[in-house]
């Protein structure tokens, strides 16, 4: 079959999923967890005296994909315009004809394909806890690391005061942690299985149908809702926007060090092998290829994940407009999304950090880092206000005439005699980095704590 989607290509494919996900979005995956779904019915339509136990156990033991006729199943899919009734008629095929009129009995197609979309949600979530751990680690081991090697914090693009290395480090680490919570606290909303019916009141199945509907949930590892979803789509919105929110945080962190890599700043960089090649026609260069990755692959989330959102906006009991819609963006949203934690977590593992280089660029700026130091110690004497304008003043002129920080400020009549030469030497020798080293230690603290009584799998 000819591959029109670069996602889909043989040269491209690692860029824009995993092979993990793409096996479960595959024509055979699919159709298996539709099967699996299938004999799930029947088994829970039989524990409830709906259809013979001997049919439920024909459905488990054929619903099998290389038991089915693919082909047979494409051309009967297309002849009658039914999204599921080539399925049907496939696995009716291949049934003795008394168990054969009971697949998919009672059922539409709507309730297939959501319970399908349950379990992608249980899938692409147990890879998003098992990969945001591995980044929070990676990440939390760098932030220990580089809890006081100072760095230039920067407000607006521009050089404001130090921090530390570690603190940037720890911002990351904080706000995938709160990921992690989102996905612990999201799992009894997102893995809910459905069983409706035609109108969602279980009409087919009667007064058992709740009963049905609990025993069908329980078999595939999903909860039961209570109440049919079949026009409330809340629950792959907030799964696939949580996703979004996901891979953003990914884009932050390879935008951050894409920024940072740049040879005027050169105080990070990405890992790369010998085979690797920056540019072809200049040899020199080597290109932030996963950072700048990172950032594609958030855009194009949080569009698809927009895409679900508004087609959460349904008429009635059914609307096909917005739920087939589901169909293609979430899929793209969780292999872009499962691709773009795929390549973070090796970019931050694979990190190179230049402690030298983030001290010299601090000295580039002739230590006019430590204006903010100096506005405390001159707001104790002469107000905020007054000192701000003061300073302002003379680091202006200072850094016009050629001055560095400690000259520009002591040759100043208004504020050499509210400051100390020596403790101004003090300060430039060891940058002031506040209450950065200290936040390091509560996210690593409290982080660390959370992952000992967290488990390592999802759900």
């Amino acid at each position: 079959m000819m591959m029109s989607r670069i996602a889909d290509s043989q040269m491209y494919a690692h860029l824009w999923g995993t092979e993990e996900l793409r096996s479960h979005f595959s024509e055979e995956g699919r159709l298996e967890s539709w099967l699996t779904i299938l004999a799930a019915l029947a088994e829970a339509q039989a524990a409830n005296a709906m259809i013979p136990a001997r049919a439920a156990a024909d459905i488990r033991s054929s619903a099998k994909v290389e038991l089915l006729d693919l082909e047979y199943l494409a051309d009967e899919t297309k002849r009658s315009g039914h999204s599921m009734l080539g399925l049907i008629r496939a696995l009716e095929q291949i049934l003795p004809p008394d168990s054969a009129q009971f697949v998919y009995y009672g059922a539409t197609v709507q309730d297939v394909t959501d319970t399908w979309m349950a379990l992608t949600m249980k899938t692409m979530g147990g890879i998003a806890w098992r990969q945001l751990r591995s980044i929070e680690q990676s990440i939390l081991d760098l932030a220990t690391e580089h809890r006081n090697t100072a760095m230039a914090g920067r407000t607006h693009g521009q050089i404001g005061s130090p921090i530390t290395f570690g603190f940037k480090l720890a911002s990351w680490a904080d706000e995938v942690r709160r990921h992690i919570h989102r996905l612990s606290d999201g799992r009894t909303r997102w893995l809910v299985g459905q069983l409706a019916g035609s109108v969602g009141t279980l009409g087919f199945f009667g007064r058992r149908g709740p009963a049905v509907r609990a025993d069908f949930c329980n078999l595939l590892g999903l909860f039961d809702p209570g109440m049919s979803w079949t026009t409330s789509r809340d629950r792959v919105s907030e799964f696939c926007m949580v996703q979004a929110m996901i891979a953003t945080t990914m884009a932050r962190i390879g935008d951050e060090v894409y920024e940072l890599a740049r040879p005027e700043l050169a105080e990070v960089g990405e890992t790369t092998s010998d085979e690797t090649v920056g540019s072809i026609t200049m040899p020199h260069k080597q290109n932030p290829e996963g950072s700048e990755h990172l950032v594609t692959l958030g855009r194009i989330v949080r569009s698809q994940a927009s895409l679900v959102l508004e087609s959460s906006v349904q008429s009635h009991e059914r609307d096909g407009r917005g739920w087939k819609a589901e169909w293609v963006a979430v899929p793209e949203v969780c292999l872009l999304t499962s691709s773009s934690l795929r390549i973070a977590d090796e970019l931050i593992r694979g990190l190179t950090v230049d402690a030298g280089s983030m001290t010299q660029n601090l000295a580039r700026t002739r230590g006019y880092w430590a204006s903010e130091w100096a506005l405390v110690q001159l707001s104790r004497d002469l107000g905020k206000h007054r000192a701000q304008q003061l300073l302002q003043e003379a680091l202006k002129q200072g850094w016009t005439g050629g001055l560095d920080f400690k000259e520009a400020t002591m040759s100043h009549p208004d504020l050499s005699k509210h400051l100390d030469a020596d403790k101004i030497d003090e300060v430039l020798r060891q940058p002031d980095t506040a209450s950065a080293a200290l936040m390091v230690d509560v996210v690593v603290a409290r982080s660390n704590s959370e992952r000992r009584e967290e488990a390592d799998q999802w759900p």
